[in-house]
Order: structure tokens, then C-alpha cells, then sequence
């Protein structure tokens, strides 16, 4: 007797790639491979060149002193440094709630089908584009003169970087927060938690890895970005630390740009130093996110 199909059932069949469509697919992987082996190869050529050209001169006093325009032997990065530092904690104050609540507010109280939403929805991805040059005009415009007229200051400039990075916090909190199972919502609610509740004792602490990978992500490309201080007047030479938020101030790309302006050979391989140290910090924070990624991640 023979087995009859149940109705309404249909059968796939799966034909088997041609040789040619091997072929392309083949082809395809190996152009990735490629393009991908290109990337690492560039980068790693440049890694090399600067450590043939300034590992030597990478030190503590290297490290713990200020610049000098006379002696390439004893120039250091240190206000360069402490700025830097200043700057990533300003700008992180201002980042963190200003993005965070953007990104609650667009994920579990705003309609997504209105005109705002959307608006406001479009003018994120498209600022998340923007060169980061036009950043340093407009904090120029408004924050170092202008309405605000911080003058080129150290919260003028953590400001102006805190408007660069912005749009990536907010993408990255929207995606670590619409990460969170709607299941999660819908229990807490019906337990009897409020809204607002819910979002702050079950989405964010279940969003946290996300947000905070992202956040420290955005100020790592913070942290090396030349064109936005030196539009708003921050110092390439500065042999003093900032004491406030209204004090002058460097950081390390505007030291590494002055050191490799210069005709002397020796304050290139400061340069080159100043870029170690600069990486070595970039190398930290990258590695403080994916520490905190796979640390604090939940497995829904």
C-alpha cells in the first residue's frame, strides 16, 4: 500500500548549484578575502612604521613631561595626555544621558509613525555621516563664539566632540535596548510595574553591555580626531595641564600633528611616540568594551 501525502503539504526540491555558480561564489569569497587581507596588510605596514620610528623613544619621561619647542630629546606628551583625558571624561558626561535618553525615548515612549519620530529618526542617520570637520565649524559657530562663547576652552572642545559621537551613541543604545525580549516588558507590566519601571529596573540593566560597548566605541573615535579642536582654536603647544573647565588645553592628536610639522627628524619620531601612546589608549578602551560586552552580556 502506498503512503499517500497529507493535503496541503508541498514538497522543496533543492537543485544542486551549477559549476558555474561554484565558480562565482568561489570567486566571491576570495574577493573578500582579498579586500579583507588589504585592510590588515595597510594597517599593519603603518603599525610597523611607527614603531621602527618611535618605540625607542617611548618612555615615563616621555610620558610625564611637557613639550618643548628646543629639545627633541626631552619634548613629552604629558599636557597632551591629561587633556585627553579631561576631554573623554567631559565628553562622556555630556554623551552618556543626553544619547541614552534619546534612545528611550525613541524606542518606548515615541510613535514611530509620526512625522517627528521620523524626522528626528532621519536627522540621526544622516548626522552619524557627517564629516567631523563640519562638527568643528559648527562648535565654533555656537559654542566657542556665538550664543554660548566658551571661547576655545576645554568644555568647548569635549562639547564640539560630544556632538561628533552623539548619533552613534544613540544608534548603538537603540539597538542594545530593541535587543531586549518584548516578553521582558510585558512581565514586568503585568506584574504591576509602571512604565518608566520597567524601562529602568529590566530594559536598561538588560541593555547595559550595549550601551556602554557603544559608548566607549564613540569616545575611542573621539579620542583621535584632529580636524574638530583645531577649527575651534584648541593649542597644538601647551606646556601646562588644564585645572578646569574653562582653562586652555591640548590633547594628543594636535601634539602629534605639531611633532610631525616639524622639519627636525627628531620631533617626527616624537610624533611617532606620541602615536604609540595614542594607540596603546585606543587598545585600553577597546578592550575595556569587549571586556565589558561578554562580561555583563545576557543570554535571552
Amino acid at each position: 500500500m502506498s503512503a499517500v501525502p497529507e493535503a496541503g503539504l508541498s514538497r522543496k526540491v533543492v537543485e544542486r548549484a551549477s559549476s558555474g555558480q561554484r565558480t562565482k561564489d568561489l570567486m566571491f569569497r576570495l574577493a573578500l578575502l582579498f579586500s579583507v587581507s588589504v585592510g590588515f596588510v595597510v594597517l599593519a605596514a603603518l603599525v610597523l612604521d611607527v614603531m621602527i620610528d618611535g618605540a625607542s623613544r617611548v618612555s615615563l619621561d616621555f610620558i610625564t613631561s611637557f613639550p618643548s619647542r628646543i629639545s627633541p630629546e626631552s619634548t613629552g606628551v604629558k599636557s597632551a595626555l591629561i587633556g585627553t583625558i579631561y576631554l573623554m571624561v567631559l565628553c562622556a558626561v555630556f554623551i552618556v544621558p543626553v544619547g541614552v535618553a534619546t534612545a528611550v525615548y525613541l524606542e518606548e515612549y515615541a510613535n514611530r509613525d509620526s512625522r517627528l519620530s521620523r524626522l528626528i529618526e532621519v536627522n540621526i542617520q544622516n548626522l552619524a555621516a557627517v564629516p567631523s570637520v563640519v562638527y568643528g565649524i559648527l562648535g565654533l559657530a555656537f559654542i566657542v563664539r556665538g550664543p554660548l562663547g566658551l571661547g576655545p576652552v576645554l568644555l568647548a572642545g569635549a562639547l564640539t566632540l560630544g556632538l561628533l559621537v552623539l548619533p552613534v551613541v544613540i544608534i548603538v543604545s537603540r539597538e542594545a535596548i530593541r535587543a531586549v525580549p518584548s516578553s521582558i516588558r510585558e512581565g514586568s507590566l503585568a506584574l504591576g510595574a509602571t512604565q518608566w519601571q520597567t524601562i529602568w529596573k529590566q530594559v536598561l540593566p538588560g541593555a547595559l553591555p550595549g550601551i556602554a560597548t557603544g559608548v566607549i566605541l564613540a569616545l575611542s573615535r573621539a579620542i583621535g580626531e584632529t580636524a574638530p579642536l583645531l577649527v575651534i582654536g584648541a593649542a597644538t603647544f601647551a606646556r601646562f595641564n588644564p585645572e578646569g573647565i574653562t582653562d586652555r588645553f591640548t590633547a594628543m592628536p594636535l601634539a602629534i600633528f605639531e611633532f610631525i610639522s616639524d622639519a627636525d627628524t627628531e620631533f617626527r619620531a616624537a610624533g611617532a611616540a606620541a602615536i604609540i601612546v595614542l594607540l596603546a589608549l585606543l587598545v585600553v578602551m577597546n578592550a575595556g568594551a569587549i571586556f565589558l560586552r561578554n562580561r555583563y552580556e545576557r543570554k535571552w
